[in-house]
Order: C-alpha cells, then sequence, then structure tokens
C-alpha cells in the first residue's frame, strides 16, 4: 500500500475493510527514509511536558507526508497526554504549518478549543531552538485499604457507591439516574450527595472518598464530561467543575478525597485483580474508554482519551462526528465498529435501531455462529492487534484487560482469537511481553466503586 509516496507492507488486513493502514506501519515507513531531525514538546497542567525527539524528510517533495506524520503524531500525544502549548525545535517549516493547523480555522480547530477550555489557557504553538525536557508527575493512587471508605462510580444511565471498611465491602447500591439529559447541575449534586449519605450510613466514619467518573478530570476538577451534556456553559463552570470537591466536603468536611477517570479506575482495578502493574485498560462500549496504571502501580495524569487517538491513516477512514477528524480508535474499538463493518458482511441493520439494538443483532447472529458477523469480529480483531503495537510503542503497557459490551459472548471470543493470531504473526517481539486479559470473577469482585474507594491515601 502508498500513502503520500510512502510504502507500506501489511501483512494481515481486516477481511471487511482492506484499505485499513496501522497508524504505526506509516510511521515506521515514513521514519525508514527521514533523515531531518525535529523536535515536538507539548506543555499540560502544573508543567509536565511530553517531549519527543523525531524525524522529517524537510524536503519540498516530501511536505505532505512531513504534515501528515507530524499532525497524527502532535494530535497523539494531545489525546494521550494532553496539553495547551506545542514547542517545536528543529525545522521551521513543521512550526508553520502546526501553527496554521492548531488554530481556530485549521484543520485541527476542534483540537485547538477543546484542550484550551479543558486546560483553562489559550492554546499555543511556538517555535524555539531547543524544547523543554520531558516532565511527569504520576500519583501513587489507589489499593488503599484501610480505614472506612466510599466510593462513588458515576455513570451514564446509573450511580453506584460502595462502602468498604478496611478493604471489605459492606455495603453497595446501585440507583438509576439520568445526568446526560439533565441541564440542572443541582440534580447532579444531588445525586452524588445522596449516594454518599447512603453509603456513610453505614459506617461508624468515613475516612476517605474516592469518586470514578467518565470524562477529563484535573486536579480533581471536571473539566469536560458526557455526564454534564445538557448543562449551560455559565452553570458548569459556577457549579460542575468543582461538582465532586463541593459534595464531599460540604458531607464530610476536610477529609481526603481523590476523582478520576473512570478508564484509569478500570485499569486500577485490573491491577488488584491481577496482582501486578503496568496495566492498559480498554473498554469497547457506546466509545473507546482507556485508563492506565504505570509499573509503579501509578496513575499518570493523563488524558488517555486513545479514542480521539488516530489508528488509521487511509484516505477513506470512517470519521468521528464529534470532532470531525478520521481514523480515531473511536470508530475501530466501540460498537460504532460493528454498526460500520455489518452491511460491509452482509448483515442489513434497521436504521430505526439505536446503536446499542444494532450491536445487539450483531452479537445475536454471532451466538447462532453466523459467518458475516463472525467477519465482523475477525476484523476488529485484526484492528486491534496492528493498534495493541502501536499503544504498546506509547505505553510499553505489560497487560492489556479488555472490557465492554463489545467483548462480550463469544464475538469478543473470536475477536480476542483474532487478535492474538496477527499479534504473534506481525509483531511478535510485542506479542512476547504482553499479557490480554478479559475480566475474572475477582475483577468483578473488586467493582469499580470499590476500586475507587481505595483511591485516597489517608496519610496525605
Amino acid at each position: 500500500m502508498e500513502r503520500y509516496g510512502i510504502s507500506i507492507a501489511i501483512k494481515n488486513k481486516p477481511v471487511l475493510d482492506p484499505e485499513f493502514i496501522p497508524l504505526l506501519k506509516f510511521n515506521e515507513a515514513f521514519l525508514a527514509g527521514a533523515t531531518k531531525p525535529v523536535s515536538i514538546a507539548v506543555e499540560r497542567a502544573d508543567g509536565q511536558m511530553a517531549t519527543c525527539h523525531t524525524k522529517i524528510y524537510g524536503t519540498p517533495e516530501k511536505a505532505e507526508a512531513d504534515h501528515y506524520y507530524i499532525n497524527r503524531l502532535v494530535k497523539t500525544i494531545l489525546w494521550m497526554k494532553g496539553g495547551f502549548k506545542i514547542y517545536v525545535a528543529g525545522d521551521k517549516d513543521t512550526y508553520d504549518y502546526l501553527s496554521q493547523a492548531y488554530s481556530a480555522q485549521g484543520e485541527q480547530a476542534f483540537d485547538w478549543d477543546y484542550m484550551a477550555n479543558i486546560f483553562e489557557k489559550p492554546f499555543e504553538v511556538v517555535f524555539c531552538d531547543q524544547v523543554p525536557q520531558a516532565k511527569d508527575a504520576p500519583k501513587a493512587m489507589g489499593g488503599h485499604l484501610e480505614g472506612c471508605r466510599i466510593g462513588f462510580d458515576a455513570g451514564g444511565s446509573d450511580r453506584k457507591v460502595s462502602a468498604v471498611i478496611d478493604g471489605e465491602t459492606v455495603f453497595s447500591e446501585e440507583v438509576v439516574w439520568f445526568p446526560k439529559i439533565t441541564a440542572d447541575p443541582d440534580y447532579h449534586y444531588d445525586g452524588i450527595v445522596s449516594a454518599l449519605k447512603t453509603a456513610a450510613a453505614h459506617m461508624p466514619r468515613v475516612d476517605a472518598v474516592g469518586v470514578s467518573s467518565a470524562g477529563i478530570y484535573i486536579n480533581n476538577r471536571t473539566m469536560s464530561a458526557s455526564l454534564f451534556l445538557k448543562v449551560p456553559k455559565d452553570l458548569y463552570d459556577a457549579k460542575v467543575k468543582d461538582i465532586y470537591i463541593r459534595a464531599i466536603t460540604d458531607t464530610f468536611g476536610d477529609i481526603p478525597y481523590a476523582v478520576i477517570n473512570d478508564g484509569d479506575v478500570s485499569a486500577l482495578a485490573g491491577t488488584m485483580s491481577l496482582g501486578d502493574n503496568n496495566v492498559l485498560g480498554i473498554a469497547m462500549g457506546t466509545s473507546e474508554a482507556v485508563g492506565y496504571v504505570d509499573a509503579e502501580g501509578r496513575v499518570t495524569g493523563w488524558l488517555n482519551e486513545l479514542a480521539f487517538v488516530p489508528v488509521d491513516a487511509a484516505p477513506d477512514a470512517m470519521r468521528d462526528e464529534w470532532s470531525g477528524d478520521i481514523g480515531c480508535g473511536v470508530k475501530y474499538f466501540s460498537q460504532d465498529s460493528v454498526i460500520k463493518l455489518a452491511p460491509r458482511a452482509g448483515i442489513e441493520l434497521d436504521e430505526g435501531l439505536s446503536p446499542a439494538e444494532k450491536l445487539k443483532v450483531v452479537q445475536g447472529l454471532m451466538a447462532q455462529d453466523d459467518p458475516r458477523a463472525a467477519q465482523v469480529y475477525e476484523s476488529i480483531g485484526v484492528y486491534l492487534a496492528h493498534t495493541l503495537a502501536y499503544y504498546y510503542d506509547l505505553y510499553s503497557f505489560k497487560h492489556v484487560l479488555l472490557l465492554g459490551r463489545v467483548m462480550s459472548g463469544k464475538g469478543g471470543d473470536l475477536l480476542l482469537e483474532t487478535c492474538k493470531k496477527v499479534l504473534a504473526d506481525e509483531y511478535p517481539e510485542v506479542n512476547k511481553v504482553i499479557n490480554l486479559a478479559l475480566p475474572d470473577e475477582k475483577f468483578r469482585r473488586v467493582g469499580q466503586s470499590a476500586a475507587a474507594a481505595s483511591l485516597p491515601d489517608l496519610a496525605k
């Protein structure tokens, strides 16, 4: 295959998407001929810095390939780690291109605006002689079992809360709520406080509270979350950004607390069930939700929003309606991927059905060993193998925990089997060092809300 004049060799292709070009394969082929050094750094909260030293061609003939490679690299860093300021050294044309692309009128205007909002700083691209050094600030979180703790897990359709005493769950409750369709943030606040008080009633005291919630959280603040989709911006700024902090301190006073993304809590629950660290959790459901716990068992503070990290370099890759970009993980590792591939396999899906119902149709066919449904899951398995090799390049994880409704049933088993075969065939070095795991009973016993309860350290 060829892209921007770069020849790309791919052994394993999805049967239902033969035009798929794994971004890792494009990057490797591109870098094989690139010679001009370029450095990129992205600044995020608290002076943290993600730094990358790479190469481009730096010739007019390869300018289009250079721009594409740099664009996808920067977008990957932004959605993996987050940031509001890009530093460029080594090539003025790269700086000029990124300045235009990441601007109000540029092709990455969505990313430019989104990152500025969540970090509450203007998005900038600057040219410099030397980019800043890499700096991370991972936090040791989770696995703290001592004391009387509350774990709260905020989902889009239900909220879960657990009361945990010295690591043992003494009470757990799940309550249906409707946060995504409610504009009044007091509804959300009252629901959170009600859950906290219900759990507190089953313990002699409350020593700490941990919160797991979908969205982006920086210093325990809600910077972006679909749970508050209908809340107007003025009310969001006034009542949502600090909603969990207010709910905890209003109810219990000055006690330790922690609020982090639900994907990171899933990865933490994975470390607790596996008895090991360095876990990347990937949940394939409505979207692709990802979390990561590093080799020291710490939460990194990175965004880990891999749903918006590019994985496909094909020019006609599927477009994400929200960000407007193409080839990003959300369309390959969620129910959207099943819905995209089903018609290509000859499965007609009633347009009157919801996405979740369409997924159920394909799952039902797979349960009957329908060969068309099998092609859908095999294709996603090929996507996953190529992409895990790319994610490994980014994270160097040891374990991958695969979750979500797309992974359920026979389809999930076939997806995993296909993924393992492709990894062994095309990425044998990666295959040797990573462990692919599905949730087991121990993981289910830990549970999302109970894992959240273990987040805060009582010593701090």
